[in-house]
């Protein structure tokens, strides 16, 4: 939908849309903008101007517009105390990490906390009404100006102000009355500082009017009334209209405290610490000019980097004072704002990788390394840490529990970007080579290499870092996971009765209501079918193979072979229940792996995939390494620890709220759940799921889980492959038999060896007979070594290198007509050496070559000796005979 036209059709008619109670009584008028045309709503009758281009805009800084100071957290306060004594419920905030939406990897808004699908419908649930939550959100297109502008936040808290009215919440009159009292009341703002302005919001299908709050052209908050559903002109009303008011945290500390940036007012201690490290200068009128010009100038241009010339030539800043002031500023808020970003995310369960939402997150972490690099900072990132962590615990207590977890991650994460810096270098002298770079190079390089923008323009081989880096880089880096269902004519049936959720029989009789080719639908069915990674039943119907079931909404398809039974017809149907068992096995395996998994690694691990069969099954972690042989052993242990515990394994349902409510968003383990009853699969105090999937009733019925391999599939994700039950007595059965032939073959391995070596040293005590009998001529081919007059070949298994250099030798230093060639293995190649006396007609240096290339190797040396081999041991047969042929004739 065009958003302009809605505006302009919701303007036509303001009484309608945006006159409230308030503005009645309070004698707000309403102004169109002398230079932009937007209307707004002020208690000054004289304004003209619309608050982005007032003359009072961001005259807060330095001069803020109350008494009242409050920083971040306080800020917080402040606002919780307000709403609550207001009637509303405080949440906790979401996690960042959007596992309730298979269409987001973070948390953009606060509005999505309570954003559901269901088929192609967005549906609100809200644990409480009204309420109001401090949510952390993540957004990534604009990190460029992240430190540069003053305002603009990787995460940033939104303050969440949600109602329904039509369920004892409330609409337009007393939202806008509370935000105007919080802003005076709580806040201390004066009255006719506050200009309200009006906008409209659309999106997901729906749309409505909107009234963004600001106070001296700084917006506070927006107060959005989802309201209407459908195209302009044919649109109706939404069954259940809701109320989205998202404020900025950030924005109400800086609006009392008046700082040069909002970041200096909202991360706490950090900012000391960072500025006794960076030692700024830090003139707070200089300070004050520059960055006013910013936040003035930076939504009157696309180019960010014009907007810091004009900002340094209004606010009359020097090279120096840019060098040693703005500069090192910059880089202190960007690390400072980067950091306070990874610690929620990672506290979260997300992991900094090179795929999907993990690419922001290693991208800030290179941002902040090489920022650190470019200003020659000694800092400690632990400590950060803890300074971001000790700040935000009262708001955000879980960030304490996970402090020691990011910094293991951040450490590993940061080691990485060091040993991949020689190769960085060596990849930007060449891009220095052919000149600045496109935006498009830039960001190959970046995928491709891992070259930040920041480390090119650290070693000079960029200028300046492109304005649009960073929101192409993050468009090319959206979630896209829908994936297209087959079609089939399904229209007008009923539902499948689900048995498998009920008393699950593996004999039971049913109706077929319709046949499509080789696939029936039945009325009632227990075989279970594809879905959340599990493979489906077999088994027959009416004697008919099935080999696949699918699921369609709520109606499954049994594909079968060999035949296919008529509509209307009653058949007998049976579940194979042996494969049933084993994938039922696989099933609550995979549960308990998972769990196990992040006992012994860490809170970071999720499941990220899974897949469930009859005869083996595989589970995906996050994860930031490949696993060592003793983490395997570990997560194994662990596992049947917990099937020997034999514990219980419940199945209940929750109204998804609920559920989500008492057990955590950790339930969206095998990924959203679009259903409003939520099926929950708890393994007692140890694991629980949402999960639709058949289980054992207890642990013990596993019996025992064996991990068979595990591999690094990309990065941050580790895959297990397992087998339980039956499979796994095979499996370790096996694993027994194959550990007694290895033992056996390395005894006899061994035994031959000792009998090689045996036989090594007796040829060597031999050499001197050997070379009497041949320089005789006396036939020694019972000792391994074929002759022709005094030309030698032997490829026997008892002469090894020093026989071979030992006898050759001697022999062509015996007798000039002589010559000698040795083939035999050293280790894992198979070597050729050759001695040839200057009467003897043999070209030493051909046969070694010749041999060499046959083996697939080289080899070197002149006429009188020469050597050489290769690990082809294939060919060794033919080397042999060419050997033999090229010096015996």
């Amino acid at each position: 939908m065009d958003k302009k036209e809605i505006l302009k059709e919701f303007s036509s008619d303001p009484d309608k849309y945006y006159k409230v109670k308030l503005f009645q009584e309070q004698g707000f008028v309403r102004k169109s903008c002398t230079k932009c045309g937007r209307f707004f709503w002020t208690l000054n009758a004289d304004r003209d101007l619309c608050p982005d281009d007032g003359l009072d805009t961001y005259s807060f800084i330095g001069e803020p517009p109350t008494s009242k100071r409050f920083d971040y957290t306080q800020s917080w306060k402040q606002v919780e105390e307000f709403f609550v004594k207001n009637n509303h419920t405080s949440v906790s905030r979401y996690p960042v990490v959007c596992r309730w939406r298979d269409d987001l990897y973070f948390t953009i808004a606060s509005i999505v906390d309570f954003q559901r699908i269901m088929g192609s419908k967005v549906v609100f649930e809200f644990p409480a009404n009204p309420l109001v939550v401090p949510q952390t959100c993540l957004r990534f297109k604009d990190l460029e100006n992240v430190g540069v502008t003053g305002r603009h936040f990787s995460s940033f808290c939104m303050i969440g102000q949600h109602s329904v009215p039509d369920n004892n919440g409330y609409w337009k009159d007393e939202c806008v009355d509370l935000d105007y009292r919080l802003l005076t009341d709580q806040f201390g703002i004066k009255k006719d500082e506050v200009v309200f302005v009006e906008d409209v919001w659309a999106g997901g299908g729906s749309f409505g009017p909107s009234l963004e709050y600001f106070v001296r052209g700084l917006e506070l908050g927006n107060a959005v009334f989802t309201e209407f559903q459908g195209e302009l002109g044919q649109h109706t009303t939404l069954d259940q209209r809701v109320i989205d008011m998202g404020a900025g945290l950030e924005r109400f500390a800086w609006i009392t405290m008046g700082t040069p940036t909002a970041y200096d007012c909202c991360f706490g201690p950090i900012n000391e610490k960072l500025f006794n490290t960076i030692g700024i200068d830090s003139d707070s009128e200089i300070l004050r000019k520059y960055f006013t010009e910013i936040a003035k100038e930076i939504d009157h241009f696309d180019d960010l980097n014009q907007v810091r010339r004009l900002a340094v030539k209004n606010a009359g800043i020097t090279d120096e004072q840019m060098q040693k002031m703005i500069t090192p500023l910059e880089g202190m808020y960007l690390i400072a704002d980067h950091l306070r970003t990874l610690i929620f995310a990672i506290t979260d369960g997300a992991l900094p990788s090179n795929v999907g939402g993990g690419y922001n997150l290693r991208m800030m972490l290179r941002r902040i390394n090489a920022t650190i690099s470019k200003l020659n900072l000694k800092l400690n990132i632990d400590d950060l840490i803890d300074l971001h962590v000790d700040y935000l615990k009262d708001t955000y207590p879980e960030l304490d529990e996970k402090r020691d977890d990011v910094k293991s991650i951040l450490k590993l994460e940061s080691a990485r970007y060091e040993e991949s810096k020689v190769h960085m270098k060596k990849k930007a002298d060449k891009i220095k080579e052919k000149g600045t770079p496109s935006v498009d190079e830039l960001i190959t390089y970046y995928e491709s290499d891992g070259i930040t923008p920041e480390y090119l323009k650290e070693v000079d081989a960029i200028s300046e870092i492109p304005s649009s880096f960073y929101s192409k880089l993050s468009d090319l880096h959206q979630s896209d996971k829908k994936k297209a269902i087959a079609e089939l004519p399904l229209e007008g049936l009923p539902e499948t009765e689900t048995l498998f959720y009920q008393n699950d029989p593996m004999s039971f009789d049913a109706k077929v209501l319709k046949v499509i080719d080789d696939m029936v639908v039945l009325d009632r069915t227990s075989f279970y079918a594809r879905g959340g990674g599990q493979e489906p039943d077999h088994g027959s119907i009416a004697g008919f193979n099935v080999i696949d079931v699918d699921k369609h909404a709520n109606i499954i398809v049994h594909k079968l072979e060999g035949g296919i039974p008529t509509e209307g017809e009653i058949v007998s149907c049976k579940v194979d229940e042996t494969r049933r068992s084993n994938i039922t096995k696989n099933h609550t395996s995979t549960h308990i792996l998972n769990a196990s998994s992040r006992k012994v690694l860490g809170s970071w691990i999720w499941q990220h995939s899974a897949f469930k069969e009859d005869d083996h099954a595989r589970l995906d972690i996050t994860h930031h390494s490949s696993l060592s042989d003793d983490e395997v052993k570990k997560i194994e242990e662990a596992a049947n620890k917990m099937v020997q515990q034999n514990l219980n394994v419940n199945i209940d349902y929750y109204d998804r709220g609920t559920a989500e409510q008492t057990y955590g968003f950790r339930i969206y383990q095998g990924g959203v759940v679009p259903v409003k009853a939520v099926r929950i699969v708890s393994i007692e105090d140890q694991d629980v799921e949402a999960c639709g999937g058949t289980h054992v009733k207890k642990t013990g019925d596993i019996e025992l889980i064996k991990i068979t391999k595990t591999k690094r599939i990309q990065d941050g994700v580790v895959r297990l492959e397992f087998v339980s039950g039956p499979n796994a007595f095979e499996y370790e059965k096996q694993q027994e038999e194959e550990s007694k032939r290895k033992i056996e073959e390395a005894r006899q391995k061994e035994q031959l060896e000792k009998q090689r070596e045996e036989n090594k040293a007796k040829a060597r005590e031999k050499i001197p007979a050997l070379l009497e009998k041949i320089l005789s001529g006396e036939n020694v081919e019972p000792d391994g070594i074929n002759t022709k007059g005094k030309v030698c070949f032997t490829s026997s298994s008892d002469y090894d290198d020093y026989f071979h250099q030992n006898f050759g030798k001697k022999l062509v230093g015996k007798d000039s007509a002589a010559a000698f060639c040795g083939i035999f293995e050293s280790g894992p190649t198979i070597r050729v050496m050759v001695y040839a006396g200057e009467q003897s007609g043999v070209n030493a240096g051909e046969i070694a070559k010749e041999i060499a290339s046959i083996l697939g190797g080289s080899g070197g040396g002149d006429a009188k000796f020469a050597q050489g081999g290769g690990k082809d041991t294939s060919k060794k047969d033919e080397a042999i005979a060419k050997a033999k042929s090229m010096i015996l004739g």
